[in-house]
């Protein structure tokens, strides 16, 4: 499995970050139930993201092993690693593949396959919300827009309601037109904090069916 190339300096920054989750994981891992995977999106849900984050998931028990940069590749060796171990999650939220863009869509889908199923393997207990690659790019009929779209038609197939719940909602931070806002996302790819707002209001009925006490006033 694949780690994260670069300078010597970034690839010792990341092995720093990733160390330092899964420790910080091991810690904590009898009291996490819910589980953000992913990139930089994912990343930054506790930071640009952070008053989505108070307000939505911090009461969940939850644990964002987002790390910016990462494809799928570099997930799958740091749950390799033992990220996740001991841990008996309720619901596992999954979003990543915009960072193999290089890749063929077959081959970035594979990726997320076998992420799923490796999160199955180490939390059978756990039921995977896999998302959708959001699209990227200020204007629609983009290279990356059209794989993006390939990417999550063959992704979708993973789902099954129940153990891996599909939702892709990539159009809500769409104008009609098809563009991306910068009120949404300002590099076109990044959410700001409305675009988190966005997505957790896309996923919030999903995280009430596992977390229905949450829910309530």
């Amino acid at each position: 499995m694949q780690r994260v190339q670069g300078s010597p300096e970034k690839i010792k920054d990341w092995l720093r970050r990733v160390e330092k989750n899964i420790q910080v994981g091991e810690k904590m891992a009898s009291s996490i139930e819910l589980i953000f995977e992913g990139d930089s999106i994912t990343n930054y849900w506790p930071r640009t993201g952070k008053e989505v984050w108070e307000k939505h998931y911090a009461k969940l028990h939850p644990f964002d092993f987002g790390i910016s940069g990462d494809r799928t590749e570099h997930v799958l060796w740091r749950l390799s690693q033992g990220q996740a171990k001991g841990m008996h999650p309720k619901l596992i939220a999954i979003m990543i593949g915009t960072n193999n863009v290089t890749n063929t869509p077959e081959q970035i889908a594979e990726g997320v396959k076998a992420i799923v199923a490796e999160y199955q393997k180490r939390c059978p207990e756990a039921a995977i919300l896999l998302q959708g690659v959001f699209p990227r790019g200020e204007k629609p009929g983009t290279p990356a827009r059209a794989k993006i779209k390939q990417i999550n038609q063959i992704i979708s197939k993973l789902g099954d309601g129940r153990k891996v719940i599909y939702v892709d909602f990539g159009d809500k931070f769409l104008q009609p037109d098809g563009t991306i806002s910068a009120e949404v996302m300002p590099d076109f790819l990044h959410p700001s904090a409305k675009g988190y707002q966005i997505w957790a209001d896309a996923i919030q009925p999903i995280i009430d069916q596992f977390f229905p006490m949450a829910a309530k006033p």
